[in-house]
């Protein structure tokens, strides 16, 4: 079935119905011949045939129209993160929650609405693996005749991303068919380079060329799949001022812990001796599962007469098992909360809600060898329930009142307590595959507490909820307990979209359920997503016409092809 647009009399229709700045972008999803590392003839799929794909700018307050046209070899959708889309779940993305895959050769026009957003966001495919190699950043730049809050001479893109041997559709598919762990991806890469420390990669490296005296703004997207990130520059400080589309008061560090998932915005001043200097992206594995532990170098360098051909310095940067230093610099973030960019926090709790993080295993079928420990089937789950997306859209069956398609049962805490960070070993692991979804009220003041259980290879999860920001108001090492509460920090808690939930730890995160829809949330380790660790909330309607979910477009994708 062949669904290209008119686009003509739509865009124009769709103009007059916006307010304020509209912009307008193409998207052609295909394969595309990328050539990587000691690899021959691989295609990707790509957007308009770039790794990163195109970058998407505009100025806060700004409407996207975004014409997706999909002529790779199955379906796809697109989720633009981080941006809210208030009251507009429509365009939101991730498959079979807001909207069924975009059908091969046929179009989807998506509306981008942004709000509040201002800094660095970014987009990516949101169905199957195939964000590995399908995404690109998003740029919102101040509105028109205000200014940055922080001064710097010119700004860097840099998107951190993972390279897998072969396609990763076939990759997740083969390892839920077999319930065993994924392959690893083979290398980092910067802005679509891995770096000079590879085999086959004869010595090529993204490099920025500074100029002595002058401040860069860096805006960081870690793109990758399953592996978080320490980042730093040889003998540089960095001055982090922005995170997840806001801003931050400026945070002097040697180091980043970023997760995939999350932007940064940072501040480098060039003040070194002229000469070379390493960026490296080293990965941060506290967990006992397969991780990939090579690093991606970039280089830092001054323009200027010196040895050109000398070797770069390398950085100091925290070990790959450093829980302390990847916690130790989460835990500084500050909201700016000033007067053009106050804080709100919620204080008056209407909806209090404990979810357990958990990776778990699942029983190998009768008659079937799995390739799972113990012979199991690797699984994870929220509150002991491990989601199962369904073949239709959550979004359009809550929108048209269809029975059948998912329950409104997922709890507000786990379903029995226990030591959740000590010995589990007496406890069962498995947990209950269902397609269970949070239902809240409109205008909610709502606490997430997100718990981490001991339970299979325990690790940090990033936890990214759509449709919101939050405050992450607490976070800590072991059990929550109510006492932590007086220490909440609900003057200045950084305000993002994505979050580190520490292994074995807590992490309390807060909103106003102001933006009514369906709204997935997920940890953004992809294998975690692909085994469970996933819910979807569904905030109501309020009394007003302002309140209210708008209607879907006419040209939503179908659900009867895939």
């Amino acid at each position: 079935m062949r669904r290209f647009l008119g686009l003509g009399f739509t865009l124009t229709l769709l103009f007059c119905m916006a307010q304020g700045k509209v912009l307008y972008y193409h998207f052609v999803v295909k394969e595309t011949p990328i050539k990587m590392l000691c690899e021959t003839n691989r295609t990707v799929l790509t957007v308009n045939g770039l790794f990163p794909g195109p970058e998407i700018r505009a100025h806060k307050g700004d409407t996207i129209y975004v014409n997706v046209t999909n002529i790779g070899p199955y379906g796809v959708t697109i989720h633009w993160h981080g941006v809210r889309q208030i009251r507009y779940p429509w365009s939101d993305g991730p498959e079979n929650i807001t909207q069924c895959p975009i059908p091969t050769n046929s179009s989807f026009l998506q509306k981008v609405v942004l709000t509040e957003e201002e800094g660095t966001l970014w987009w990516h495919a949101h169905s199957d693996w195939t964000r590995a190699t399908v995404h690109g950043p998003i740029i919102i730049l101040p509105v028109n005749g205000t200014n940055f809050p922080y001064k710097f001479d010119k700004q860097h893109t840099i998107v951190i991303a993972e390279w897998y041997a072969r396609d990763t559709k076939d990759i997740i598919d083969e390892a839920l068919a077999s319930g065993g762990d994924p392959d690893l991806s083979v290398a980092y890469t910067i802005n679509g380079q891995p770096g000079d420390s590879y085999s086959c990669s004869n010595g090529s490296a993204y490099n920025i060329t500074v100029v002595q005296g002058k401040t860069y703004l860096f805006r960081i997207i870690h793109s990758g799949m399953n592996e978080e990130m320490f980042f730093g520059i040889a003998e540089h400080n960095l001055t982090v001022v922005g995170m997840d589309g806001a801003y931050l008061k400026p945070l002097n560090t040697n180091y980043l812990m970023i997760t995939p998932g999350q932007t940064m915005d940072v501040l480098v001043t060039a003040n070194q001796t002229p000469g070379r200097y390493y960026m490296v992206f080293s990965p941060f594995v506290d967990t006992d599962a397969p991780s990939n532990e090579n690093v991606t170098r970039g280089i830092f360098q001054y323009n200027g007469s010196y040895n050109h051909s000398e070797t770069p310095v390398l950085p100091e940067l925290p070990g790959f098992t450093n829980k302390s230093d990847a916690g130790n610099f989460t835990i500084r973030l500050r909201s700016l909360n000033n007067k053009e960019h106050p804080s709100t926090v919620p204080t008056k709790i209407t909806r209090n809600i404990t979810i357990a993080v958990s990776v778990n295993q699942q029983p190998c079928p009768a008659n079937k060898t799995c390739a799972g420990p113990n012979d199991s089937m690797h699984s994870a789950s929220l509150n002991n329930i491990s989601f199962w997306a369904p073949s239709v859209s959550i979004l359009q069956a809550y929108y048209n009142n269809l029975q059948g398609v998912y329950n409104k049962t997922f709890p507000d805490e786990p379903p029995f307590v226990f030591d959740y960070t000590g010995n589990v070993s007496a406890l069962g692991e498995a947990a209950n595959v269902t397609t269970d979804v949070l239902m809240i009220n409109y205008n909610e003041e709502v606490e997430i507490r997100f718990q981490g259980t001991n339970f299979g290879a325990a690790e940090n999860h990033p936890m990214h909820l759509h449709g919101y920001s939050f405050y992450v108001v607490g976070m800590g090492d072991g059990n929550f307990s109510d006492s932590y509460v007086s220490d909440y920090n609900t003057v200045d808690p950084p305000y993002i979209n994505t979050v580190g939930l520490p292994k074995n730890g807590w992490t309390a995160i807060r909103f106003k359920a102001d933006n009514p829809g369906v709204w997935f949330m997920h940890c953004h380790l992809e294998r975690h997503a692909s085994w469970g660790m996933d819910t979807v909330l569904v905030v109501g309607d309020g009394k007003l016409k302002h309140q209210k979910v708008f209607p879907p477009p006419k040209d939503m994708p179908p659900c009867t092809v895939s």
